[in-house]
């Protein structure tokens, strides 16, 4: 048996990745526990006194996380309210399930919980309805918007100052590679950060970000944590599984390649140009942090209601035709201006239906959904 190179005494039970040492199993958690009290103390994630959310989806990273964050608030009197909060997409055989662990979770750490719904913020859509509206291609786009938003939310309910995720090291070297591929340079120059905040916004901070996958589930393991392990049921295609791949290739050859990923993420120098750059605003329906008039959750939610969502993920010409789509319960009251309705639109133009009055290229939908103000 190799022995723990920390103590020397006790039998090994874990070679980290990161640096090769061998541990046992009481140094493992004395150095994984050290390490994230650390990253917490060195980048001042949090403030005595503060209301802390810890997003909560009964997974492996945010149990280990809420169990650690109330390990440390005590032991090292961080001196932080602790929240969980929990978003339920509406994923039928997933999230109903890891919801129970979530609640399971609140009476084992003594810390008090909050779940908020797709379904009632966002006008009964569930991610169950939007894969059978655009299918499973670019869902995960809708549901990574949704889900930041609605923390968002849920954080502003609670009244909370930051927000902790369980972002872990293998996370934010994905993120970045991802957003290298797409050539992303906005999401790219803060994706390795630490701490984000938007203008207005509450402070997303992630206490793990240098901890590898590997160890947290050894962590949650050794540590005999109740969490839920299946993955989503509409996560094999998307584009992070492809990223995810390629990381673990890299890291059979070079372990270290997570942090050195991580590292580049954050040194990497950029050049300010308004591309890269947008300015924040606030979205004009909704409230909350846009970068144009409107917010990506209401373009998505509009091009839903309006039978339309593959628009919302199309290029910028697809959603500029889905900002002339109009409500078919709209139509009704709308006439032609040289005669004739928008259906019976007495002039000819090649180009477009109808004469170029208010219902220029508006075709009637089957869907009848209004699209009101979104409130909670």
């Amino acid at each position: 048996m190799v022995l723990c190179t920390r103590c020397k005494e006790s039998n090994a039970v874990i070679k980290r990745p990161k640096n090769g040492a061998t541990l046992c199993k009481n140094c493992f958690f004395y150095t994984f526990e050290a390490e994230v009290d650390r990253t917490i103390k060195v980048n001042n994630l949090f403030k005595y006194g503060e209301k802390v959310a810890i997003g909560a989806s009964g997974g492996k990273d945010s149990t280990v996380l809420a169990y650690v964050m109330k390990l440390l608030n005590e032991r090292h009197d961080y001196g932080l309210d602790l929240f969980l909060l929990s978003i339920d997409e509406g994923i039928t055989g997933y999230r109903d399930d890891s919801l129970e662990t979530v609640k399971r979770n609140e009476v084992q750490y003594a810390i008090p919980l909050k779940i908020l719904s797709y379904a009632d913020l966002y006008q009964g859509w569930t991610m169950d309805k939007i894969v059978r509206a655009i299918g499973r291609k670019n869902n995960c786009t809708f549901c990574g918007v949704f889900r930041r938003q609605s923390l968002d939310r849920g954080a502003a309910l609670l009244g909370v100052d930051k927000v902790a995720t369980g972002h872990n090291a293998d996370d934010i070297a994905e993120t970045v590679l991802m957003n290298m591929l797409r050539g992303d340079v906005a999401r790219l120059r803060r994706c390795a950060a630490v701490i984000t905040a938007n203008q207005g916004g509450i402070p997303r901070c992630k206490p793990l970000k240098y901890t590898y996958e590997k160890e947290i589930v050894m962590y949650a393991h050794f540590k005999k944590l109740d969490y839920f392990s299946t993955e989503c049921i509409y996560a094999p295609n998307a584009y992070r599984g492809y990223a995810r791949t390629y990381l673990k290739d890299l890291e059979s050859i070079r372990p270290s390649v997570i942090m050195d990923i991580i590292y580049s993420g954050e040194t990497m120098t950029f050049v300010d140009t308004p591309s890269s750059a947008p300015t924040q605003g606030n979205c004009e329906r909704c409230g909350f942090v846009a970068s144009n008039k409107l917010c990506k959750a209401c373009v998505l939610l509009e091009a839903l209601n309006k039978g339309k969502p593959k628009l919302a993920v199309g290029k910028a010409r697809d959603q500029r035709q889905l900002a002339r789509i109009e409500d078919p319960t709209t139509l009704k009251n709308k006439s032609c201006s040289k005669g004739g309705g928008v259906e019976t639109c007495a002039c000819p133009n090649e180009d477009v239906e109808g004469c170029g009055d208010d219902h220029r290229s508006v075709k009637a939908t089957d869907s009848s959904k209004s699209l009101p103000v979104i409130d909670f």
